[in-house]
């Protein structure tokens, strides 16, 4: 691979900017969608996105899902959490809702955060931060998980709860209560501290 070509498409972990709003408005790579019934993920090295595994569980994505760019679950992010040990050394996972249907993955988009799903794996922290589509008609208008359906919120933790469990194998995955916007932004700020101080080092 040249360099020229290489340097065409940004990583989209470390290439792509957080958005100038940032914590209240981020901008989002989206790697899956409630179509997709194949766990896909960024490749770290590459910037790619790849197929991960099918998944197991039934039920279905409740929204887009992806990451935040340049933010990494580090110690900041870990010290967030009751119970965690540290983070998942992962970019901060985001559910994007949206009123129209996105049925393609591989997009950049910017998100509103109204909360998050706090989501301890094997002892690591594991946010998963909610927010709603920017300029979205529907949900366009909210501003923190209060005023956003409950059963949606509950979608969200129930997904996350089991998408992992395997049948006579005892689940890793503690999902607590949902959070607000407030300590939304705060995961998102300890989530760019980390990525700030570990930069690329940790993150392939």
């Amino acid at each position: 691979m040249s360099d020229a070509f290489a340097q065409s498409r940004p990583h989209p972990w470390h290439g792509l900017d957080i958005g100038p709003d940032a914590p209240q408005t981020v901008r989002a790579y989206i790697e899956m969608t409630p179509f997709d019934l194949v766990k896909y993920e960024i490749d770290k090295e590459t910037g790619y996105l790849s197929l991960d595994r099918p998944l197991r569980a039934s039920s279905q994505l409740p929204a887009l899902y992806g990451f935040i760019p340049r933010t990494y679950c580090g110690d900041r992010v870990g010290g967030l959490m009751e119970g965690s040990t540290e983070g998942d050394g992962d970019p901060l996972d985001i559910c994007v809702f949206s009123e129209r249907a996105v049925t393609r993955a591989e997009i950049i988009l910017n998100a509103r955060v109204i909360g998050g799903v706090p989501m301890l794996d094997d002892g690591e922290a594991d946010d998963k931060i909610i927010a709603v589509l920017e300029k979205d008609g529907a949900w366009g208008d909210i501003t923190d998980i209060s005023e956003f359906p409950k059963i949606l919120v509950e979608r969200v933790q129930h997904y996350f709860l089991t998408y992992k469990q395997i049948p006579g194998k005892a689940n890793t995955v503690h999902i607590g209560e949902a959070y607000g916007r407030t300590h939304a932004e705060t995961v998102i700020k300890a989530s760019m501290a980390d990525y700030t101080e570990l930069g690329k080092t940790v993150c392939v």
